[in-house]
């Protein structure tokens, strides 16, 4: 089942992000590369008592020349005035997704465009579209997608990307009532989560995704969970 996307508001923001590069996974840091993760990156954890398991939070980088196919097939003749900041391969594939592209162009638009295999191609047409519309004094992180679909065998694809202000540091994301964080892809004001869960009984919706953001200084600065001030 799709989750639309939703924009989530937190304490003070200010411009957006103008640096480039792609971030690390673990700690939120810039890196000089500009389209993908360079390693993968991942962990499995048993939620205690949610009646899930997330199985994989690893991802793969997708190469520039599939990127670029992709970009083309998501954006068409509009392609060229963008270029990636994040692009990976999720640790498990739905009937039609397994990765992400997530462009920007010189205006600070993101687009996010989903893809299946290895043709180069993307189903995200119209893509999904963010742009610096919303920003202003409160507005920390916003999403432009995520969604949740059946996956290969009792697994579950989460998949979620969004946008966030200088003010974050770091972008981690929990699932349900398990209290572990995973960290999200960050680079040039875009991030990116996936996680394989596995529910072996089926009984139980998939669990929500809550985003947490981080300072510098490592102070929770945002955490979707209890933050009353997130909107639909």
């Amino acid at each position: 089942m799709r989750i639309r996307p939703i924009m989530l508001i937190a304490a003070t923001a200010t411009a957006i992000a103008t640096a480039a590069g792609v971030a690390s996974a673990a700690t939120g840091t810039h890196q000089p590369a500009a389209t993908a993760q360079s390693k993968p990156s991942g962990n499995r954890v048993t939620a205690p008592s949610a009646g899930f398991t997330v199985t994989s939070t690893r991802t793969s980088p997708i190469g520039a020349g599939a990127v670029a196919k992709i970009l083309a097939s998501c954006l068409g003749a509009d392609a060229s005035n963008f270029h990636a900041v994040i692009a990976v391969r999720a640790p498990v594939a739905t009937k039609d997704t397994d990765g992400v592209v997530i462009a920007v162009n010189s205006a600070r638009q993101y687009v996010q465009c989903e893809t299946k295999g290895h043709k180069g191609t993307s189903m995200s047409v119209p893509p999904t579209f963010i742009n610096d519309r919303l920003w202003g004094t409160g507005h920390l992180i916003e999403f432009f997608d995520s969604f949740s679909e059946p996956a290969n065998g009792e697994q579950t694809l989460s998949l979620g990307a969004g946008h966030y202000t200088p003010d974050v540091a770091k972008i981690t994301i929990s699932f349900g009532d398990n209290p572990t964080q995973y960290p999200a892809l960050m680079a040039d004001g875009a991030f990116v989560y996936t996680a394989a869960i596995s529910d072996p009984e089926r009984n139980n919706p998939s669990p929500a995704p809550y985003v947490h953001a981080y300072n510098a200084a490592g102070q929770e600065i945002y955490n979707q969970q209890t933050d009353s001030t997130a909107k639909q």
